[in-house]
């Protein structure tokens, strides 16, 4: 998806670009480090936007690198489309997570052995876990995955191994992962680089905080009447 709109004028300093750089812990492995500086280079290529929903899509089935490590510099280089990028990374990573669900659903004989081999976060442990999961929550268990840091593409992918309802399992996609990346663009326009280091920090841990009280809440709710 190429940005039509022209270069804007609040274009990234180089302030912007060393707190964008800064965002993202990454994995002390080499080869983690350089596709991550690898994507980090496409945020301020004419062709950034389509690198941002290739990125999204991949991310909910194989890929290892969050959407959010090319969000953020991308929403700091341009705030005004801060909520456009959002949009493009929520709609990928949901025609993403449904090519993970079809792949569990139909490949998942053919396919086990290279995603337990070669795709980072993804362990039988793991996908045993999510599995026990799945028979009591469904919906949850989607949310959860797709708004958190948990690894998105073990749920996506074990959602079709175990027939989960597809309709609830995009509902569910969108709602989580719409949350998650507007959340991101929102900060980024709201205060732009000083918010980076704080992301960096805390925003994994305010997810999973927030997750709890949302799903605690409906619980309460549902007790309560």
């Amino acid at each position: 998806m190429h940005d039509p709109t022209p270069p804007a004028a609040d274009a990234p300093t180089e302030e912007d670009r060393r707190a964008a750089e800064a965002a993202v812990v990454v994995s002390r492995w080499a080869i983690h480090r350089r596709m991550y500086d690898w994507i980090l280079s496409f945020a301020h290529q004419r062709h950034s936007t389509t690198a941002l929903f290739a990125l999204s899509f991949a991310e909910s089935s194989f890929f290892p690198i969050p959407p959010d490590v090319l969000l953020m510099p991308m929403c700091l280089g341009n705030r005004r489309r801060a909520f456009w990028f959002a949009g493009v990374c929520t709609i990928a990573s949901v025609a993403g997570a449904v090519v993970g669900y079809l792949i569990g659903w139909g490949l998942w004989e053919a396919l086990s052995g290279f995603f337990f081999a070669y795709v980072p976060g993804f362990t039988q442990a793991r996908f045993d876990q999510v599995a026990g999961l799945y028979e009591q929550y469904n919906f949850w268990v989607v949310f959860v995955a797709a708004f958190t840091p948990i690894p998105y593409k073990v749920i996506t992918i074990a959602g079709g191994v175990f027939h989960i309802s597809l309709p609830m399992f995009i509902i569910a996609s969108i709602i989580g992962r719409a949350m998650r990346f507007f959340l991101v663009a929102w900060l980024m326009w709201q205060f732009g680089p000083p918010v980076v280091r704080f992301i960096d920090r805390y925003f994994n841990l305010l997810c999973v905080l927030f997750t709890v009280l949302l799903i605690g809440g409906f619980a309460a709710f549902k007790y309560l009447h």
